[in-house]
């Protein structure tokens, strides 16, 4: 009988870490918003900052931060289309 692995999703991670660890999700978006800030404003596709490379994509005059990357994997811009 084989076991089968259970999947946890990146959320599922999340959620527990706030709920049985107290992280406080809140502070962490704000800290990741200032670290980005200059960039937005600049109109950078990323920036990095606490080696990582936080990947910015300016949409209908916000700035959206959908990933975080290591710093020398290359940001691909949207294609338009």
């Amino acid at each position: 009988m084989t076991r089968r692995r259970v999947h946890v999703t990146d959320h599922a991670v999340l959620r527990y870490l706030e709920r049985a660890h107290g992280l406080d999700v809140e502070a962490v978006r704000n800290h990741l918003a200032g670290l980005a800030g200059n960039g937005a404003r600049l109109g950078a596709t990323a920036v990095i900052v606490e080696k990582v490379k936080l990947v910015l994509i300016q949409s209908n005059g916000t700035t959206l931060m959908p990933t975080v990357l290591r710093p020398r994997w290359p940001v691909r811009r949207p294609r338009d289309g």
